[in-house]
């Protein structure tokens, strides 16, 4: 497919005014286009939140500055939903029936995620899954109206388990969250290690938010597998990761997991740093065009020492879709948006990897590529992670029929 023509757009986060918008503009801050922003700044995921929150609002100044959306100006409105389900729904409908958004973004919870897909079909309302992973929001549960950003668990599992049967051996354990996250990307691995005959030697299921692992971790060294497999993300996994540390677990048995990012490396103590990862997204990446650029813009607008995480990347490719579906469309209508962007392909300053990304037509998932590598232990903040490899999303994702989405479009 040839690249669609990409119209910047950007961010308001109070009025129009404020980010730029002055006498000279045909339009006011009520002319605003709204995105809703549906991110935890509260919680376990609070860190993860704030850094795609940062990403969109990035965006949106660039937006912003480039003419705003179809010559409106772009407003964000953020809310906190604390990883809460019933609490996520309800500013959902919060920001979509009094605060009049035309799009939502955001979540980092998979059970929010899944959440908020309903509720948005039930407002005819686009929503872009910025970070929440679990298979089935693209999968069985996929709609007219949902897209995705990050990769699906299965994709987070595809794109390291080879490289973690060939390090450590075929004999794993699972240290799980026990929500919809962790349980999706622990049945892609299972499946993935028994085809290349391996064996499951168990799970521990920890609620999320868990602080003390320690009858969990008591668990997994009875278990002696070449390999403990973390699942858990955000402060759960500083927290498993620190207390594996203090137990000198990772000199028994290999550590590892589907997902690490840079907000866990860089509040985990140094020794406790350890083993091989997926990356979805990485800020060092000399070869690929606008990369630097961003890396800079970021950290000049949020500081010398805050790099973009892969957090921030979805916030900014989820403001930016928005932007440019519907611009395409010439709508704010969500069907029209979401025709526009199941099939679109994102500009290379935007998607910033190696490989080109488009959301398929058939599920509505962002063909992201995985970082597969190892964690750079006696490295500094930012540079904590190697990677050995880039996989590009379609060589890793199932297809839309192999998930059990049946896409269809209200008539």
């Amino acid at each position: 497919m040839s690249r669609r023509t990409f119209l910047k757009a950007g961010v308001a986060l109070t009025a129009a005014q404020t980010l730029g918008f002055g006498a000279s503009n045909a339009f006011a801050a009520s002319d605003a286009v709204r995105i809703g922003v549906l991110n935890p700044s509260t919680g376990t995921y609070a860190e993860l939140g704030k850094n795609q929150t940062r990403g969109a609002q990035m965006a949106a100044a660039e937006i912003n500055a480039a003419g705003g959306v179809m010559n409106r100006p772009l407003e964000l409105i953020v809310t906190d939903t604390s990883s809460k389900t019933g609490l996520a729904v309800s500013k959902a409908h919060q920001l979509v029936r009094q605060n009049g958004v035309h799009f939502l973004q955001g979540t980092v919870s998979s059970a929010v995620s899944e959440a908020i897909e309903q509720a948005s079909k039930g407002m005819d309302t686009l929503f872009v899954d910025s970070g929440g992973h679990a298979t089935p929001v693209t999968g069985k549960y996929c709609t007219w109206n949902t897209f995705r950003v990050c990769t699906t668990t299965y994709m987070l599992a595809a794109g390291i388990a080879d490289t973690l049967m060939k390090k450590y051996g075929k004999r794993w354990y699972f240290l799980t969250p026990n929500y919809a996250f962790g349980l999706t990307e622990q049945a892609a691995f299972e499946s993935i290690l028994k085809a290349n005959g391996g064996t499951v030697l168990g799970a521990a299921l920890a609620p999320l938010g868990t602080t003390d692992f320690s009858s969990y971790l008591i668990q997994a060294q009875a278990a002696r597998p070449d390999c403990l497999i973390i699942l858990q993300a955000g402060d759960d996994l500083v927290h498993a990761l620190t207390q594996i540390n203090q137990f000198g677990l990772q000199h028994k048995f290999g550590v590892a997991g589907g997902m690490m990012e840079l907000e866990v490396l860089k509040a985990l103590p140094r020794a406790a740093r350890v083993g091989a990862w997926s990356f979805e997204w990485w800020w060092n990446q000399p070869n690929t065009p606008h990369v630097k650029r961003f890396v800079d813009g970021y950290r000049k607008r949020y500081g010398s020492n805050e790099y973009p995480t892969a957090r921030s990347w979805f916030g900014y490719v989820a403001t930016h879709a928005i932007a440019q579906a519907a611009n395409e469309a010439k709508s704010l209508n969500s069907m029209k948006v979401a025709r526009a962007m199941a099939g679109m392909t994102l500009p290379p300053q935007v998607a910033l990897e190696p490989a080109s990304l488009q959301f398929r037509t058939s599920d509505h998932q962002l063909m992201a590529g995985i970082y597969a590598g190892e964690v750079n232990a006696g490295g500094t903040y930012p540079d904590l992670f190697n990677v050995i490899k880039y996989e590009p999303g379609a060589s890793i994702a199932q297809s839309a029929e192999q998930k059990g989405c049946q896409m269809t479009f209200p008539s």
